[in-house]
């Protein structure tokens, strides 16, 4: 039975693709399943320190698979988007993963897609992208977080354009707003996510996981005072740790730092 999903070690960085070509990368079951088993192999490997989720041929994703998911969505809700793994790739049914990941979109990349760039840490689109959350033109709305995220992080009007619209915008619209960070040539956009993954790979990972999940108590509960509570608890193992000493030890022999996660 073929995959719906790649796995691909690169050094301390893990390529997840989403391989359903012939679909448009439409999403089934299955590949919501291997998806989420993904993520838990970056979760839970200390040697894999950032993802890149992309997906194979000319499209990231056309959205649900609305045959073989909608079943499954009606008899147990929303966290059928979560699939059995114990991380939800799209952070809200489950705990997110607890490292970063890149998102490379391009060509079609609907629904889902938007959802998933929201819960993604960073985003870089091809130039011939194509976005859109045509929920409501179904008589349905989204339920993998996009009602929640898109207004916090895009802002209102942002949101509500596409959200209440259902109109396509592409990547020049997309980077305006904040749903993604950098746009390139059509077909470089993988490689790009790579070279971004790579860069966060060699700093120091229990730093990299510490700005991480300090940036999203600050933004998933919207309080300054909580996040600086977390920090309060965070910081002391951080710089109490051998990759904190590594640092300061590589800033005064002026050489390039060689962490190991401890």
């Amino acid at each position: 039975m073929s995959h719906r999903v790649t796995v691909e070690r690169d050094g301390h960085v893990l390529l997840i693709g989403v391989d359903r070509a012939a679909k448009r990368n439409a999403w089934d079951l299955r590949t919501i399943s291997e998806l989420s088993a993904a993520y838990d192999r970056l979760a839970e490997d200390d040697e894999l320190r950032v993802g890149v989720v992309h997906g194979h041929g000319e499209h990231f994703s056309a959205g649900l698979d609305l045959t073989d998911v909608f079943p499954a969505v009606r008899e147990h809700g929303p966290g059928a988007l979560s699939g059995d793994g114990k991380h939800d790739p799209f952070g809200l049914w489950k705990e997110p993963v607890g490292k970063p990941v890149v998102l490379a979109v391009q060509g079609i990349a609907f629904t889902l897609s938007i959802e998933l760039a929201l819960a993604s840490d960073i985003v870089v689109a091809a130039d011939d992208v194509r976005f859109r959350q045509l929920e409501i033109g179904r008589g349905i709305i989204p339920f993998g977080g996009a009602t929640l995220r898109a207004p916090a992080q895009l802002g209102w009007g942002n949101a509500m354009r596409f959200l209440l619209t259902g109109e396509e915008f592409g990547a020049a619209e997309a980077h305006r707003i904040g749903l993604v960070q950098e746009v390139v040539p059509a077909g470089t956009q993988l490689e790009r996510a790579k070279e971004l993954a790579a860069l966060i790979a060699a700093q120091a990972p229990l730093g990299v996981q510490g700005t991480l999940a300090n940036a999203r108590v600050a933004l998933r509960s919207g309080s300054e005072h909580e996040a600086a509570e977390h920090l309060r608890g965070l910081l002391p193992g951080i710089v109490g740790s051998a990759d904190a000493e590594e640092g300061v030890r590589s800033f005064v022999e002026r050489r390039q730092a060689e962490f190991t996660g401890r």
